[in-house]
């Protein structure tokens, strides 16, 4: 009664189009089942980050365009996706597309505040890349890291070609893989520094994660994620958690369906400006965490594995 056994995946017409600086016109973003074109699609999920998105952009598009000197036949992508901002987020993207060109840089602008979860969705399902990775708006994780996630996402397609012999429930198992960055290797030095009652929350949300929705994974609310396309596209279509906790509804999805997932430690800083109310975020964290479990193994959240 108080929710829908499919996730209900619409836009709103104008969430369609993306703004071209160079012709000053609008165009229609490709259809997510069309044959991808370039080798990495960026998501950037953004939520009045009009102060840190500059900063993280800058780092990002050094990197990028520092690896397609060294190799031009490196195509990638930067998505930004202003989930619903009342500030200056997507002008500031804008700015960046009018520089780097909309084939390099597009801003996906939504009419209203989705969360996190289903803001990345949206950027997923614009995308063109043959792989696609999700990064935060805050600049917290190093962009280059992401050199320790293409190389274990090799390893992690090996497991995914012989899991794609016994397992059924998905096409294109051998193709499907994700690769965590985490932060867990860095959780002695945060205890050090917070509070007794913010450090348990901490442990109690890894407990309760544990217990009720993903095993393997130490940190499961990195926002550096990388996955194959085919993987992303079927997690994000059946993703139903849309807020903070949608990272540990993608990781339950992609167990249930046997996708390889691997975590590499990156390196991270805290950026002041965080949009996480530390009470409140954590409870709604924790009511998902239950849902999650109670309603997909009551069969109320159905998951799909055609589409």
């Amino acid at each position: 009664m108080t929710t829908k056994a499919y996730p209900v995946v619409s836009r709103h017409d104008s969430e369609k189009f993306y703004f071209d600086p160079s012709s000053k016109s609008k165009r229609m973003f490709p259809d997510y089942s069309e044959n991808p074109s370039l080798d990495l699609s960026v998501i950037v999920p953004a939520y009045n980050e009009e102060q840190r998105l500059p900063v993280m952009m800058e780092e990002t598009m050094e990197y990028l365009e520092k690896r397609q000197t060294e190799n031009p036949s490196f195509k990638y992508e930067v998505i930004i996706v202003d989930d619903g901002s009342k500030d200056q987020t997507t002008e500031i993207g804008l700015k960046q597309s009018e520089q780097y060109g909309a084939e390099k840089v597009r801003v996906l602008t939504l009419q209203r505040n989705r969360g996190k979860g289903g803001a990345v969705r949206l950027g997923v399902l614009s995308s063109r890349g043959r792989q696609i990775l999700f990064v935060d708006a805050d600049g917290a994780s190093k962009f280059s890291d992401l050199d320790k996630l293409e190389k274990n996402m090799e390893e992690q397609k090996e497991k995914a070609k012989l899991r794609s012999k016994s397992r059924k429930k998905a096409k294109n198992m051998e193709s499907m893989a994700i690769v965590c960055g985490s932060r867990a290797h860095l959780e002695e030095d945060s205890i050090a520094t917070r509070s007794m009652f913010r450090t348990f929350l901490m442990l109690g949300f890894h407990f309760v994660v544990w217990l009720l929705a993903v095993r393997g994974i130490r940190d499961t609310q990195c926002g550096f994620k990388l996955f194959t396309r085919e993987a992303a596209i079927l997690l994000f279509l059946n993703l139903h958690v849309e807020r903070w906790a949608f990272d540990v509804d993608l990781l339950y999805l992609a167990q249930y369906f046997g996708i390889p997932a691997g975590e590499v430690a990156i390196e991270w800083q805290e950026i002041e400006g965080t949009k996480m109310v530390p009470v409140w975020s954590w409870l709604q964290m924790g009511r998902d965490i239950l849902l999650i479990r109670l309603r997909y193994s009551l069969s109320i959240w159905k998951i799909k594995s055609k589409f």
